[in-house]
Formats: structure tokens, C-alpha cells, sequence
């Protein structure tokens, strides 16, 4: 037991890097709870159409995260290892790849967006109008598309700049976002101060602008810090990169993209397979998803704690540290979840209360956030031991570990589960999560046997 626990100048240095993270990813999270609640507000069919659009932009940002992964591993050590100018060409082919996914995102959704959103839309419960959810869907992600592109270059630049160990800066771009969100939803939700009253229009429009602001603030910041980013210096001169690490970032970063594509897809189809049980599960569902977010937020940034920390010490060579920090970081993760997922679930009834929605959706909210709370551990060690194992370069192992099961052993259960037995769905989606542990048997045998130990910059 000794072993995971770290001096007091570890966990100041987990705290230096995680803390601005965590500020920056709680805050965005409650945002995204209080434009759930204040949409909610509005009817539940506003609040099931929102919720299935998001399904779907989620897969765009989740493929986003991938395409920055890839680079994002080569670009931490290349830091590790002073090696700023292999920092650029990392950045340079980012803003490539994220240029590329977001046109194809655009294209998919405006010609093939309604039969998407038709896909979560069912029969099978009293609660909500099929129709109108359908028309509010529509209206709230034909506005979103507009921040994509904003989303993307955020995205490149904030990966860029925490590789670097500046984790304050993406915090502050995204508190001028959140304020943004929350002054223009108050006023363009429910047409407040003058505005006018938009409902989800509003809030879409709300979040376009708060990414437009968020962005600016990166870009504006790093290159006027150019002596403090060297990476910065000269990245725009071309889109060159060497063909060797070209090279390398396809065969390590394809995996990880087709993964976070992959998965976030097997969550969307996830949630298509609940949707089977009526509207009143999607908007269920989404209540949970929404206050799960906000309680999340320590162990997802833990996932960039370990990529940063232990990235750049497999860069510098430092090996048995690297294996020694994973530990302590994973073992970190997973108590504090288990605070917090032990706090989501006994506070499950007051969340669900919040939502103006009927009292079976409400019921079956709680019920929802009690089995997410419960399960909160088993997702930490993951998140943890997927960074470990994808810090090392190994995505193939990733994309085994995380997209592929999905597919192969979660979706197709939820899909027997839901469409061909009676079983209650909560206790189908509480069946699907504890699938998890079969995962986490594997994360623990890899990391433990250290495969993911290799520093691929060394030359």
C-alpha cells in the first residue's frame, strides 16, 4: 500500500498541474448543468431534443480529442526532452487534423443530421412528442455547427499548451467561455434584459459565441507568449512536417483517433439502445449524464495529469519514476472517486428534483445517477490506466482495451438487453457498467506488467 502513496512534494506537483484542469473541466461541466436545467426549464421535449443533439456533436468533440492524442503523446515528450521545434511539427499536424474532421462533421450532419437524430426517437413510453423533440433537435444543431471550428483550434491549442505543463491559461480561456454561456443563455433562453426569447435557439446560440471567446483568448495569448512557447515560433510558416515523425503520428495517433471516433460512436449506440424504451429514458438519461459530467470531473483530469507527468518523464528517460508516479496516480484517482460517487449517489433524488419534468422521469434520473455513483471507481481506474498504457505510445493495446470492447462485448449486450427482454432498464444500464470489470482486469495486468514503459522521441 505504501507504494501508491506519494511525498508531499508529488501531490504538490499533481496538484500545481491537476488543479487548473479540474477548475477548467468542473466549471465547463456546471455550465453544461445549468444550460441542461435552464432548458429544461423550458419542457422536456426541449431538454430531449438538446440531449440528442449532443449525442451527436459528442461524437465530433470525442473524434477531436483523438486526432490532438496521437500528436499529444509525441508532443509531451518532445517537451520532456527540450526538443521544441519536434513540439511544432506536433501542433502543426493538429491544426491539420482538426481542420480536416470538422469540414467532414459538417458535411455528415447537414446532409444526413435529421435521419441521426431520428435514430433516438421512439415510441414506447407516455412522456414526450416525438415530433416536436425532433424540430427542436434540428433547430439546436443546426446553430451548434457554427462552433465546431472554434472547438477544434481550442482544442489544439489548449492540448499544446498543457503538454508544456501550462495548465492555467486553457482555465482562464474557458472561464471567459462560462461567463459568456451563462450571461447570454440568461438572456436568450428566456428572453431576459431585452433579449429575445429563443429557448433552444438561444442556448445554442449561447454556446457558439462562448467558443468564438474561448478560442480567441488561446490564440491571442500564445502568440504573444512566443519567448515562453517555443513550439509556437514559426508554426504557421507551413504545414511541413519531417516524413519519419509524420509517419510515426499516423501509425501511433490513426489508433487512437478510429478509438475515440469508435467509442464515442458505441456511446451514441449506447444510448440508441436505451431510447428503444421511450423519450422518457432519453431524458433520463440525459439528466444523469449531465450531473454525472460535473462529478467526473476529478478522475477525467487525472487522465491528463498522467499523460503530462508520466509523458514527460518516459521522455527524459526516467522509467521506474514513470512506473512508480502511474501507481500513485491511478490509486489517487480511484479514492477520490469513490468520495465522489459515493456522494453523486446519495444526493441522486435532490438532482433529478431540480429538472422541471414529470415525476416518472425524475424517478428514473435518480435511479440512473445511483448506479453511475456506484460505478464511479471502476471508471477512474480505467481512465487512469488507459492514459498510463496510452502515454508509452502503445495505442494499439488502447484501441483494443477501450473502443473495440465497446463494440464487440457492451453494445451488443445493451442491444439483447433492451430490444428482445423485459428486464427493467435500469438495471440493464446498471449490467452494462459492470461489464467494465472486465476491463479493469486487463488495465491492471498491462500496467502492471509495463508494456507501456517506451519513449518514442528518443533518437
Amino acid at each position: 500500500m505504501r507504494k501508491f502513496i506519494g511525498t508531499w512534494d508529488f501531490y504538490k506537483l499533481v496538484l500545481v498541474i491537476a488543479i487548473p484542469i479540474i477548475i477548467q473541466t468542473g466549471i465547463t461541466n456546471f455550465v453544461s448543468l445549468l444550460d441542461n436545467i435552464m432548458i429544461g426549464q423550458v419542457g422536456t421535449d426541449q431538454m430531449s431534443g438538446v440531449a440528442i443533439a449532443n449525442q451527436l456533436i459528442l461524437v465530433f468533440n470525442i473524434t477531436i480529442f483523438g486526432a490532438i492524442s496521437g500528436p499529444g503523446i509525441f508532443g509531451a515528450q518532445f517537451f520532456g526532452a527540450g526538443d521544441h521545434k519536434g513540439h511544432m511539427h506536433t501542433f502543426r499536424f493538429k491544426m491539420v487534423s482538426c481542420t480536416v474532421i470538422t469540414l467532414l462533421a459538417i458535411f455528415i450532419i447537414v446532409n444526413y443530421g435529421t435521419e441521426l437524430i431520428s435514430l433516438f426517437l421512439h415510441e414506447g413510453s407516455l412522456e414526450g412528442n416525438i415530433e416536436k423533440t425532433l424540430l427542436y433537435s434540428k433547430k439546436y444543431i443546426g446553430i451548434i455547427l457554427f462552433g465546431l471550428f472554434p472547438f477544434a483550434i481550442t482544442n489544439a491549442y489548449g492540448s499544446s499548451l498543457r503538454e508544456t505543463g501550462e495548465t492555467v491559461i486553457p482555465m482562464i480561456s474557458s472561464l471567459v467561455a462560462v461567463a459568456i454561456n451563462i450571461i447570454l443563455n440568461f438572456m436568450l433562453i428566456f428572453g431576459n434584459w431585452g433579449a429575445p426569447k429563443l429557448g433552444v435557439a438561444g442556448a445554442a446560440i449561447a454556446t457558439v459565441v462562448a467558443r468564438y471567446a474561448e478560442c480567441l483568448v488561446l490564440i491571442i495569448w500564445t502568440h504573444t507568449h512566443r519567448s515562453k512557447y517555443h513550439y509556437i515560433e514559426g508554426a504557421y510558416n507551413s504545414i511541413f512536417v519531417p516524413r519519419s515523425l509524420l509517419k510515426d503520428m499516423v501509425i501511433k495517433g490513426t489508433p487512437l483517433l478510429i478509438n475515440e471516433m469508435m467509442w464515442s460512436m458505441g456511446m451514441a449506440f449506447l444510448m440508441q439502445c436505451y431510447s428503444v424504451r421511450g423519450l422518457d429514458v432519453v431524458a433520463a438519461m440525459n439528466i444523469n449524464t449531465t450531473i454525472s459530467n460535473v462529478f467526473n470531473i476529478i478522475f477525467l483530469s487525472m487522465g491528463n495529469v498522467v499523460s503530462i507527468i508520466v509523458g514527460q518523464q518516459l521522455g527524459a528517460n526516467r522509467m521506474e519514476e514513470a512506473k512508480e508516479t502511474a501507481g500513485k496516480l491511478i490509486f489517487l484517482s480511484v479514492v477520490i472517486s469513490i468520495i465522489s460517487g459515493g456522494a453523486m449517489a446519495l444526493c441522486s433524488s435532490s438532482f433529478s428534483a431540480i429538472y422541471n419534468t414529470t415525476d416518472k422521469i425524475k424517478e428514473l434520473a435518480a435511479m440512473f445517477i445511483i448506479v453511475a455513483g456506484c460505478c464511479m471507481p471502476l471508471y477512474a481506474f480505467l481512465h487512469s490506466t488507459y492514459f498510463t498504457i496510452r502515454s508509452g505510445g502503445k495505442t494499439i493495446i488502447t484501441f483494443l482495451f477501450d473502443s473495440v470492447f465497446v463494440w464487440v462485448v457492451s453494445i451488443p449486450f445493451a442491444y439483447i438487453m433492451t430490444r428482445f427482454t423485459p428486464i427493467n432498464i435500469v438495471l440493464i444500464y446498471l449490467m452494462c457498467q459492470l461489464l467494465e470489470i472486465i476491463k479493469c482486469i486487463i488495465g491492471y495486468v498491462l500496467v502492471k506488467r509495463g508494456v507501456w514503459l517506451n519513449n518514442i522521441v528518443e533518437i
